[in-house]
């Protein structure tokens, strides 16, 4: 509990942003070939990339999953420089933008900024076999440079001078990590959180969960399951995202919703 309390205080001290750079499913929306209302909608709330976030602290910049929409995310919100990305698993909706980092590193060539990427090991071992290339002792120009970091998931880490709170689910069959930056905590992709993990989230000012649809599914939390932490936890706010077009028009479906819960939707910008 001692090391969550330091990080309210760091947060206290940070006014934080965060951006949803994303807030689709793996397929994301519109979903290639589907004509539903939601893939066929105007609304631009009901257009969403692969999921992904973007957290801001004095100068700092930390991105949470890099999925193959991670070019575009990053070119819309202008971004030239990140601190660091959290990976919370091994899924390409969640890891397939790697390569792009490339970019990042030669913006002040001939400077070159690795980028820092944390992860459990079993996500982090994926990384290493999938962008083997990166990571050889003979490179070729133009690889990503990339800095790979293994974190213990069962302890707080620090990122320049910022204390993280892993935080642990379960995604179908193996595990998936959240994030506790703060009074803001991040979860994707999870289907079953012990009552030791959930208790990491007490006292939150943001709470942002994943809500695939209404409907259950039998690897991620509902928006009914994502209800049942949030009523647990009571953050003063919470977000839901990484959903499916089965959530259905962004203007209905948040009627559905009690107070103090939105649907997130891509662009969107929380003071913290």
């Amino acid at each position: 509990m001692r090391c969550i309390v330091r990080s309210f205080v760091f947060a206290m001290s940070c006014r934080m942003t965060l951006t949803f750079l994303g807030t689709g499913t793996s397929q994301g929306v519109p979903v290639i070939g589907c004509r539903c209302p939601v893939c066929r909608s105007s609304d631009p709330r009901d257009a969403r990339l692969r999921t992904s976030a973007m957290v801001e602290c004095d100068g700092r910049r930390f991105i949470i999953d890099a999925g193959p929409d991670f070019r575009q995310q990053m070119l819309r919100e202008d971004v030239s420089h990140v601190t660091a990305i959290l990976l919370t698993h091994k899924h390409k909706d969640h890891t397939g933008g790697i390569d792009d980092v490339r970019a990042l590193n030669f913006v002040d060539y001939p400077t070159i900024h690795p980028v820092h990427i944390y992860a459990s090991p079993d996500t982090a071992a994926c990384v290493r076999k999938d962008y083997d290339y990166a990571f050889s002792e003979e490179r070729y120009r133009g690889v990503p440079y990339i800095e790979l970091h293994e974190i213990d998931v069962s302890r707080p880490f620090t990122v320049d001078g910022v204390e993280i709170v892993p935080v642990s689910g379960t995604h179908s069959v193996f595990e998936v990590t959240g994030y506790r930056i703060g009074k803001l905590a991040y979860l994707t992709d999870f289907k079953h959180i012990d009552e030791s993990e959930e208790r990491k989230l007490a006292g939150l000012d943001i709470l942002v969960v994943n809500a695939l649809r209404f409907t259950p599914h039998d690897s991620h939390f509902s928006v009914g399951d994502a209800l049942e932490l949030i009523g647990r936890v009571k953050p003063r706010m919470a977000y839901l995202t990484h959903m499916s077009h089965d959530v259905g028009l962004h203007e209905q479906a948040q009627r559905r919703l009690p107070d103090g819960v939105m649907f997130a939707y891509d662009g969107l910008k929380v003071e913290i």
